[in-house]
């Protein structure tokens, strides 16, 4: 089962221009794929770069987490005062730049947890040629 982007909308906290999920492929116990459509007019191609349009890494890591708030928003019982931060990142690589008519595959799976913290592996893919793999760790924690 996916999401379209109300349900995203409805999930996560993120809006426009730093909601960077566009639908939720499939969710299951153990994690979700999601994607990313990558177009010109993303507002971080005005000066990254001017003659070489690239996403920068860092956003594609946090279309990575995002989708990992998502799957833990959609499947742990949290209390409305509540919210999904991301609180490590280790052996983070990037292995292709990222373009303008990219479609990104978030793929994140649980590796573990621990009360509120848990730790995820994720795969960023775009025609199934790898862009970014890393573990991510994610904690819950209240708002404000």
């Amino acid at each position: 089962m996916g999401a379209d982007i109300q349900k995203i909308l409805a999930r996560l906290p993120h809006r426009y221009p730093f909601l960077l999920v566009d639908k939720v492929l499939k969710i299951d116990k153990d994690g979700v794929v999601a994607l990313k459509c990558v177009t010109i007019n993303e507002p971080y191609f005005v000066g990254h770069f001017e003659d070489y349009p690239v996403m920068p890494g860092v956003l594609i890591l946090e279309a990575a987490a995002q989708a990992g708030a998502y799957f833990l928003l959609e499947t742990i019982e949290t209390k409305p005062d509540e919210i999904v931060y991301l609180a490590g990142v280790d052996g983070v690589r990037f292995r292709r730049p990222v373009r303008p008519g990219d479609r990104l595959i978030l793929t994140l799976k649980v590796l573990a947890h621990k009360r509120k913290v848990f730790k995820m592996y994720a795969q960023v893919s775009c025609e199934n040629e790898r862009v970014m793999e890393g573990k991510l760790t994610a904690v819950l924690g209240k708002k404000g």
